[in-house]
């Protein structure tokens, strides 16, 4: 009988160098393409999002490299083959994660792009530690005001998120949902909500058997869904009530707001509704892609960031 698989299969062979970086006091696995650790290029650090690691971001690891600036991805707290504490699943300490992230490797301030989860973690991070953060572009991912509202006023963006988020509260529950028959939960999602386009073909293929394998390394199952524990649980507590206020607060920094035209979980006008909390936000749509459009249509996405970089 085989077992369940050793972080280090996340540690795939390419175009980069994995190392290790300490960081509120956690390991994290990173990857980049410059083997220097060039901190004299601007940093760009890329976080993933539910159910991934960081290779959703192996297409714009290497354009931005290419580009001039030191892009570097991560696996977020708890995935891959970064360390897999039983807690800091909250906004406060993902944000530390981050403003520590950009410390350690040897910067004083980042762009931060995020998808889905990692966007997230962008917002709260250029809230809570405004002075590291020079931009950020978040792909797939409203604001946190945005979105509850959303799901709280809007029937269709209800139904479109609230279903598997709300199963997902159920200890044990969630956690064998997403392993069970080699974690082919990861292939139904990622099928739910990405195009017929990249479907068909075999960087699409490739992706699901990597990601089927990432979601099974023991203890990620349980990590990621305590993101989106926190998220819910936490409405209801004074921690949560405090986070979101302070998420009023409007950002003075360029944001880019990224959609794909086809993205069934994240609905139309859904990402423009964050312009109350982010004057300068840019927000575009990316025809033809669906939830997962940095890696539907990566060179696309990449000219975006770019254009951001660059302004």
């Amino acid at each position: 009988m085989v077992g369940p698989p050793d972080p280090s299969i996340v540690r795939t062979p390419g175009a980069w160098q994995h190392f290790d970086v300490r960081a509120n006091g956690v390991r994290f696995h990173a990857v980049e393409c410059d083997g220097d650790w060039r901190a004299d290029r601007p940093l760009v650090l890329l976080l993933h999002g539910f159910g991934e690691f960081w290779w959703s971001w192996r297409h714009q690891l290497v354009a931005l490299t290419e580009a001039g600036y030191r892009a570097v991805a991560i696996d977020l707290r708890g995935y891959g083959d970064s360390d897999k504490p039983p807690r800091g699943y909250d906004g406060w300490t993902l944000a530390g994660d981050t403003d520590g992230l950009i410390r350690s490797l040897g910067h004083t301030e980042a762009t931060l792009v995020g998808h889905a989860d990692g966007g997230l973690v962008c917002w709260a991070t250029a809230i809570l530690h405004p002075r590291l953060v020079k931009s950020i572009a978040v792909v797939s991912s409203p604001h946190p005001r945005a979105l509850r509202s959303a799901v709280l006023t809007r029937r269709d963006q209800r139904s479109a998120f609230l279903g598997g988020f709300l199963r997902n509260q159920i200890p044990r529950v969630g956690e064998r949902t997403l392993t069970r028959r080699d974690g082919a939960y990861i292939e139904d999602y990622f099928r739910e909500r990405s195009s017929a386009r990249w479907q068909g073909t075999d960087d699409f293929a490739d992706t699901i058997t990597r990601n089927r394998e990432a979601i099974r390394i023991p203890g990620v199952a349980f990590c990621s869904l305590e993101y989106q524990r926190w998220a819910f649980r936490s409405q209801f507590r004074p921690d949560g009530a405090k986070f979101m206020g302070l998420m009023r607060r409007p950002l003075s920094i360029p944001v880019l707001g990224l959609r794909g035209s086809d993205d069934p979980f994240i609905l139309p006008g859904l990402m423009g509704a964050s312009r109350p909390y982010a004057p300068d936000l840019d927000s575009r749509e990316v025809r033809g892609s669906g939830h997962f459009l940095h890696q539907e249509d990566p060179d696309a996405v990449t000219a975006h960031l770019i254009d951001l970089l660059r302004s």
